[in-house]
C-alpha cells in the first residue's frame, strides 16, 4: 500500500498540464426507471466518459490508481448495493500494471425503493462521486454532484433505456457457482479456478480483487486440468497472508466470470492456454514444446488413411528419379505441405483476433467445405482405382507420377489439404500453445507441423540409400495404386456421414449426388480419354460446376443432436406467464455452459429418459433458460429473484406455489416433484 501511495503520490505532483476548465472524466447516474415501483428494486448506472487518453479505474486498480467512491444520500426506507464493475482492461505505464477502462463504461447499483411511497411521489436519489482520472502522465482526483429524480409508479421501463442497461448488464463478469480454491507455494500464487473443458477461453487473464497478493505487473501462466483453469502468478514480495481471495477471470473480449476463491489443494498444471500479462509473452519452453509437438504430430499424419495413398504413391515415383530430380521435387513438396500449413495458421491467427473461437481444421465446420472435400476424395477415390487418368485437373499422372517442381508442390498442397480433418497424436497440445504464443512463434509452430508431414518425403529425395531401399517401379505399382484407393474411398464415406451430422439427412444426400453426378463425368471424360478424343474432358466442366454449385447449396444446419437433451421451451417470460395462469405445471432452469454445476446436474439428473418421461406423463413443461453470453432478460430475471448466478431451478405448481429446487439435483428430486 505504501508502494502504491507513493506513486499515486508522484503522479499527482508531477507538472500540472491539466486545463481548469471542467472534469476529464464525466459521470451521470440514472435510472432503469422512471417510475419504480414501491416495495421494488431496480437497476442505477453510473455512466463513466473519460475524454480520449485519459482511463478511469477497476475496483482494484493494480499498482497505481483508486477506485471510484459514492457517499449515497437516499430517501428513508431506500438502500443500494455496492458498486459492480465491468471487466476491465490492463495498461501498462512506466512497468507499472494498471486495470483500468479507456472507453465509456457504466458501474451498476441495485436500488431498494421504499415502501412508504405514495403513486406519483417524487423522490431523489443523489451522492456525491469520488474518482482518480488519469492520462499516460497525469493524474487528476475528481468528484461531482450525481442525482436522479424519480416518481413513485408502476415500474415501467423505456425500451430504449433498457437496452442501455442491457449493454451495460453484458460488459458485467457473471458469477461462477462453485468456489475456487488457491495455494502459495514459495514465490508463486496458484489459483484453481472450475471451468468445463468443453468450454472455450480467449486470452485467459486473472484481475485480482483482493489488494497485496499476486504482483499484478508479472506475467501470469494459464493452463487447463480438465475441468479447471489453472492461473499461476508471481506472489508480492511484502503479500499478506489472506484467508479467501477473489477477483475476475477474463474468458474473452469484454467477457469474465467473478470467482471467490478459499485456501485448498489446486492440482497440476495441465495444457498451456495463456501466457498473460500485458498481452502474449515469448515462453522459450512453450515454444519449443510446441514446436517438438508439431513436428511429431506432422510426421504421425502421414499414416493417416487419408494422407498415406497418396504420399505412398508419389514416395515410390521417387525410385526412379535421379539425384538432383529427387532433391528437386522433394524440397517442392516440402514447400507446398508447409506453406499449406502456414496459410492456414495465418487464418486461424486472424479469425481469433477477430474474436472468433477456431482451431486447426476449423473450415470442417461449415458442411460446404465438408461437401467440397467430399468431391475432391471421390475423384482422388476414382482415379486411383483407374477409373479415369487426366493429368489436366492434378490428378492422375501429374499426382502420382508426375515429374517436375510443380506436381511435387501442388501434391504437397493436396496433402496439406486432406490431413486437416486429422488430429494425432502431439497435435492438440501443440496447436494449443501455438494460438497463446506471439504471432511470428505461432506461425513457426504451423510451419513445424507441415515440415513434420514433409519430412518422409525429404528424406527419401536427398538420401539416396532410403531411395534403393525403395521396391523398384513395375506393374505392380498399379495394382498397389488400386488396392490403396479402398483406404480412400472410406475418407469419402466417412466425410458423407459427417455431412450427414452437420447438415442432416437432406444435405448428405446432396452432397452424395454432387459426388455421383462427378464421378460420372470423370468416368466418360476419362473414356474419351482412353479413346483419344479431342477435348475429352470437355464433359467434365459443366458436370463439375453442377456438383460444385450443388456443394455451395448443402444447409448449414439441420443435424440431428448427438446427445438427447430434455425437450423444452427457450426461456420467455411472456409463455411463463401464459402457462403459469392456465395452471400448468413448469420446470424452468437456468444454465450455462461455464457453469461446472450446471453441466454436471445436466448430465446426472435432467437429460435422461426416466426424467423425461416423468415430466410427460405429469404434463409438466420444461424451459430452459441460457445464460451462457449474458442474456439481458435472463439477468432481470435473476435479479428480479434475488439471484446472481446460475444455475436456478424452479418448479411451478398447477396453483401457483413456486418451489426453489435445490442447486444440486438427482433423478429423484426431479422425479419426485408432484404438479
Amino acid at each position: 500500500m505504501l508502494r502504491r501511495f507513493l506513486l499515486l503520490l508522484a503522479l499527482l505532483l508531477a507538472p500540472l498540464r491539466v486545463e481548469a476548465a471542467g472534469n476529464h472524466l464525466t459521470a451521470t447516474l440514472l435510472a432503469e426507471s422512471a417510475t419504480p415501483k414501491p416495495g421494488s428494486r431496480i437497476t442505477l448506472a453510473l455512466s463513466m466518459t473519460p475524454e480520449k487518453d485519459w482511463h478511469g479505474y477497476w475496483e482494484n486498480p493494480g499498482d497505481a490508481g483508486v477506485p471510484t467512491v459514492v457517499e449515497w444520500s437516499l430517501p428513508e426506507g431506500a438502500k443500494t448495493d455496492g458498486l459492480r464493475y465491468p471487466v476491465p482492461q490492463r495498461l501498462i505505464v512506466l512497468g507499472l500494471m494498471n486495470y483500468v477502462y479507456e472507453a465509456p463504461y457504466a458501474l451498476l447499483t441495485t436500488l431498494d425503493v421504499p415502501t412508504n411511497l405514495k403513486p406519483g411521489q417524487r423522490f431523489t436519489v443523489a451522492g456525491d462521486a469520488n474518482w482518480l482520472v488519469c492520462s499516460a502522465s497525469t493524474c487528476v482526483p475528481e468528484k461531482g454532484r450525481i442525482s436522479v429524480d424519480l416518481v413513485a409508479g408502476d415500474g415501467a421501463v423505456d425500451p430504449a433505456t433498457r437496452a442501455k442497461f442491457d449493454r451495460w448488464r453484458a460488459a458485467m463478469p457473471m458469477p461462477l457457482s462453485q468456489p475456487a480454491s488457491f495455494e502459495k507455494k514459495g514465490d508463486r500464487i496458484r489459483i484453481a479456478i472450475p471451468y468445463p473443458a468443453a468450454q472455450p477461453v480467449a486470452d485467459p487473464y486473472f484481475y485480482p480483487a483482493t489488494d497485496g497478493v499476486i504482483d499484478y505487473a508479472a506475467p501470469q501462466s494459464i493452463s487447463r486440468n480438465g475441468d479447471q483453469l489453472i492461473v499461476e502468478a508471481k506472489a508480492k514480495e511484502d503479500g499478506s497472508d489472506v484467508a479467501g481471495l477473489s477477483g475476475v477471470i477474463a474468458t474473452g473480449e469484454g467477457r469474465g466470470l467473478t470467482v471467490q476463491a478459499g485456501k485448498g489443494a489446486v492440482p497440476a498444471a495441465g495444457v498451456a492456454i495463456g501466457a498473460s500479462g500485458d498481452g502474449k509473452g515469448f515462453d522459450l519452453r512453450t515454444f519449443l514444446l510446441a514446436l517438438g509437438g508439431a513436428l511429431l504430430g506432422g510426421l504421425l499424419l502421414n499414416i493417416m488413411p487419408c494422407v498415406f495413398p497418396i504420399l505412398s504413391l508419389k514416395a515410390l515415383s521417387l525410385a526412379r528419379a535421379g539425384g538432383s530430380e529427387a532433391r528437386v521435387e522433394a524440397l517442392s513438396y516440402a514447400a507446398g505441405v508447409i506453406l499449406s500449413c502456414i496459410a492456414l495458421g495465418g487464418v486461424i491467427l486472424a479469425l481469433r483476433a477477430g474474436g472468433s473461437m477456431v482451431g486447426w481444421a476449423f473450415q470442417l465446420q461449415d458442411p460446404r467445405v465438408i461437401a467440397g472435400l467430399l468431391l475432391l476424395m471421390t475423384a482422388i477415390s476414382l482415379n486411383m482405382a483407374g477409373l479415369f487418368e487426366l493429368r489436366t485437373i492434378g490428378v492422375g499422372d501429374s499426382l502420382t507420377h508426375g515429374k517436375g517442381a510443380m506436381p511435387a508442390f501442388w501434391t504437397g498442397v493436396l496433402a496439406a489439404l486432406v490431413a486437416t480433418p486429422c488430429t494425432g497424436p502431439f497435435m492438440a497440445g501443440a496447436l494449443g500453445a501455438a494460438l497463446v504464443l506471439p504471432t511470428v512463434a505461432a506461425i513457426a509452430v504451423f510451419g513445424g507441423l507441415g515440415l513434420g508431414l514433409a519430412l518422409p518425403f525429404v528424406a527419401i529425395g536427398f538420401v539416396p540409400a532410403l531411395r534403393r531401399k525403395l521396391p523398384k517401379p513395375g506393374p505392380w505399382m498399379e495394382t498397389l495404386r488400386h488396392i490403396l484407393a479402398v483406404p480412400m474411398f472410406a475418407t469419402a464415406l466417412g466425410l458423407a456421414w459427417i455431412l450427414g451430422r452437420q447438415a442432416g439427412v437432406d444435405g448428405m444426400a446432396l452432397g452424395i449426388s454432387a459426388a455421383l453426378l462427378l464421378g460420372l463425368a470423370l468416368w466418360w471424360a476419362g473414356a474419351r480419354q482412353a479413346k483419344a478424343r479431342r477435348f475429352a474432358f470437355a464433359p467434365l466442366l459443366p458436370a463439375l460446376a453442377i456438383a460444385v454449385a450443388a456443394a455451395l447449396l448443402v444447409p448449414k444446419g439441420g443435424a440431428v443432436a448427438s446427445v438427447a437433451k430434455v425437450e423444452g421451451e427457450a426461456f420467455d417470460e411472456a409463455k411463463l406467464a401464459s402457462l403459469t395462469a392456465e395452471g400448468k405445471p413448469v420446470f424452468l432452469y437456468f444454465t450455462a455452459d461455464w457453469c461446472l454445476t450446471c453441466k454436471v446436474n445436466e448430465k446426472a439428473a435432467i437429460d435422461r429418459d426416466d426424467v423425461r418421461a416423468a415430466f410427460k406423463q405429469a404434463g409438466v413443461t420444461v424451459m430452459v433458460g441460457d445464460w451462457t453470453d449474458g442474456n439481458p432478460a435472463i439477468g432481470r430475471f435473476l435479479e428480479a429473484k434475488g439471484r446472481s448466478g446460475v444455475p436456478l431451478y424452479l418448479f411451478y405448481h398447477r396453483d401457483g406455489q413456486i418451489e426453489t429446487l435445490p442447486q444440486l439435483l438427482t433423478p429423484a428430486t426431479l422425479m419426485g416433484l408432484r404438479a
